[in-house]
């Protein structure tokens, strides 16, 4: 999971993991402190395990600048990935965007945009998330969907997503 600050992504993986999450939350001591308490410096690890021989890794991004160095060692290992925005907070579609750019620059994998904070008043709607990231081309926007990070049945649908978005672009069954 990548995305900007309190997008979601360490809630994202605690909803699903079956194992402790592996976190490197500390305490915020910049401006996004004025958005929440603690955040990632490292990454989040999670992990979902389907059968004795294969598991979904998951591993949630930090979403401030001074931590992309994390950003270029997750995406390199990575098979598919979900950018996800708050669609509540206008203010961070453009880092969002610089976000995907940034993971496109350097891979060319399956992803999804997965919106959250999509029950608040003033979220914004897909098709408009989509105009603001410069991703609304037919032919080269990704899959939106809709995803609540503290309902595991929401999360398991936005990967349900990603999976089928991995199957349809590399033909893996």
């Amino acid at each position: 999971m990548a995305g900007p600050v309190g997008a979601g992504k360490s809630t994202f993986v605690r909803a699903v993991s079956e194992i402790a999450v592996v976190d490197t939350d500390r305490q915020a001591t910049d401006e996004t402190s004025l958005l929440k308490q603690k955040t990632t410096v490292g990454f989040d690890f999670g992990r979902l395990q389907f059968s004795p021989d294969m598991a979904l890794h998951l591993y949630g991004t930090p979403g401030q600048d001074r931590f992309d160095f994390m950003w270029e060692e997750l995406i390199s290992k990575a098979h598919a990935y979900i950018l996800l925005v708050p669609a509540n907070r206008p203010a961070t579609f453009r880092k969002a965007h610089l976000i995907y750019q940034f993971m496109s620059e350097r891979v060319a994998l399956p992803m999804v945009v997965g919106l959250t904070h999509t029950d608040c008043e003033e979220a914004w709607s897909a098709d408009n998330v989509a105009i603001a990231m410069d991703l609304a081309e037919p032919t080269q926007r990704p899959p939106f969907v809709e995803v609540n990070a503290t309902e595991p049945d929401s999360v398991t649908r936005a990967l349900s997503a990603l999976i089928q978005q991995y199957i349809l672009i590399t033909g893996a069954a």
